[in-house]
């Protein structure tokens, strides 16, 4: 699907606010309602916005602590892999995680209740079946940047 300058400018918008009303939405990229409202759903039904939800702030509802986290496993086979991935799958503070190359296997985000919960995690994980062979621990001391904070148009420009 191509994409224009308006289709940009929505995306970015409702990235921030998605609950603007249709006729704001318009105006602020300069369309009619119906011709905005019509791009907005074309953009639904292509699974470019895949839905709407509200920004909830964890910490507002239980103080956390942030730990980035790089692992190596003992074994590169699909077996570890596919192992290691699943108890990642299973454990909620487990936040984020992308498997990387370059020298460590993942990175990994979790959000502890405490530091001693996040070794608790990793101890129970070396004790286990995991595959582990090194990890490198990182606490995190201030987000600079989060991606929750919307969508730019200038993420595709090229």
């Amino acid at each position: 699907m191509k994409l224009d300058r308006y289709d940009l400018k929505i995306l970015e918008i409702l990235s921030r606010d998605g609950r603007i009303t249709k006729s704001k939405l318009a105006e602020a990229i300069n369309l009619s309602v119906s011709p905005c409202w019509e791009r907005v759903r074309r953009l639904e039904r292509a699974g470019i916005i895949q839905g709407y939800s509200a920004r909830i702030n964890p910490n507002a509802l239980v103080k956390r602590t942030p730990v980035w986290v790089q692992i190596e496993l003992k074994q590169h086979n699909a077996e570890s892999f596919a192992r290691f991935e699943s108890l990642v799958r299973e454990r909620p503070e487990v936040t984020e995680c992308v498997a990387v190359g370059g020298g460590v296997d993942y990175l990994m985000k979790v959000e502890a209740d405490s530091v001693d919960a996040y070794q608790r995690l990793i101890d129970e994980w070396l004790a286990s079946e995991a595959g582990i062979e090194r990890y490198f621990t990182y606490i995190v001391t201030k987000t600079v940047k989060s991606p929750a904070h919307g969508f730019s148009r200038d993420d595709f420009s090229s």
